[in-house]
This record gives structure tokens, sequence and C-alpha cells, in this order.
């Protein structure tokens, strides 16, 4: 990558397209957002969010929204049921086709998301990154990402991990847009929602090794 067209990227126009995008997509989406938003009143229950503090850029903490797509659930002693238990038909549905993700275009048009960067993930993993892994907080955090339109939730902790840093040191206009692209396309095919041992993605747990298969 050409390292000073990718800082001009990063610095003067990332940002203000972030904000334009989020925007419009709020605007032209208002409808969709309201009818799930009952939905999901009508199916699982008040709150219509979930809210969850993540790391953001820099590892600053901010408070990111989705559509719920699980129930409160508990068992005899108040403990919530496992998140295959919890997790609807309904809630399923939301997942696969991205739509609990939409309440995040709020986050991006305040400034705590872009469009496309790395996931933002639990504030308990920050300890458990090694100093590769913690390179995915140089950039603000994404609705989507290469690690999402790469496998998503089916592809181990350090691909994905890979993948982000992979963007960070590549980051440009023409990535950004594929990676918006493939992201439509892979929403409409389903692809990769699942791992393969877990209703939604495993806990990271923290990597054997300080540099796992890094991508040039």
């Amino acid at each position: 990558m050409n390292k000073s067209k990718g800082g001009m990227y990063r610095r003067f126009i990332k940002r203000p397209m972030d904000f334009i995008l989020s925007l419009i997509a709020i605007i032209a989406l208002s409808w969709l957002l309201l009818i799930v938003a009952i939905l999901v009143r009508l199916k699982l229950g008040s709150p219509i969010l979930f809210t969850q503090k993540r790391p953001g850029m820099n590892e600053k903490i901010f408070k990111m929204y989705k559509f719920r797509t699980m129930t409160d659930q508990r068992d005899e002693n108040g403990k919530l049921l496992p998140d295959n238990i919890r997790l609807t038909k309904f809630g399923k549905f939301l997942r696969s086709t991205s739509l609990d993700e939409l309440p995040e275009l709020f986050n991006i048009l305040k400034g705590d998301m872009s469009v496309i960067g790395p996931r933002p993930l639990l504030v308990q993993y920050l300890p458990l990154y090694n100093n590769h892994q913690k390179r995915r907080h140089e950039v603000r955090p994404g609705l989507s990402g290469l690690a999402q339109v790469s496998g998503r939730n089916a592809i181990s902790w350090e691909d994905k991990f890979n993948f982000d840093v992979h963007y960070v040191d590549n980051m440009s206009l023409s990535q950004d847009w594929k990676i918006i692209f493939m992201t439509l396309k892979k929403a409409f095919v389903r692809e990769g929602i699942n791992s393969e041992t877990a209703a939604t993605m495993e806990y990271f747990e923290g990597s054997k090794e300080e540099n796992s298969d890094e991508r040039d």
C-alpha cells in the first residue's frame, strides 16, 4: 500500500464518508428500523436494543447499540441460560440477515465506529491480546470488516485478528468499497454466521503464540 495515500484517506476522507453514508442509510432505512424495532418488542420484549460497552479506536470504551436477539430466560438461580437456548428462531433470522446490526449506524454517525473496520469485541478481551492483535485498535471498529467477509464467525480467532491487522496496514478507499459490496452479498446469502461449535462465537481465551501468521 502507498502509505501516504493510505494516511490521507484515513485522516481526511474516511470519517466524512462514514458520516455521510451512515446518515443516508439511517434515513433510507428508517422504515426498516421501525419495523424491526416493533417486531423485536412483540417477539422478544423490552428493551428493544441490546447495549454493551466495547473498545474502540485506541481502546477507548464506547456503548454499542444492536437490536436484541435473545430472551432473558434464566434458571432457578437467576443465571442466564446458555446462548443456544435464549437465541430464538426470530433472533437467528436477525443475525443471519445482519438486521440486528442496524442500530450501529448511529454509532457510526456519532464517530464511535466506522462503516468498515475490525469488529468491536468484548472489553474483557483487552488483556488477552498479544502485541500483534492489539493493532486492530489503531483504527475505528467497523460495522463490517475484512474478517467478516472472509468467514465471519466460521474462522478461528487467530485468522480473524490477522485479517484485522492486514486491514489496518492496507486501508484504502478501494478496499473499503470492496468490503462494503462483499458484505451486502454475504448478508443476502447468509454465510459464516455461526462458528462450528457455538451458537454465536466461542469466547477468546488468548493466543499461545505472540504473533500468529501475520499477513503481509
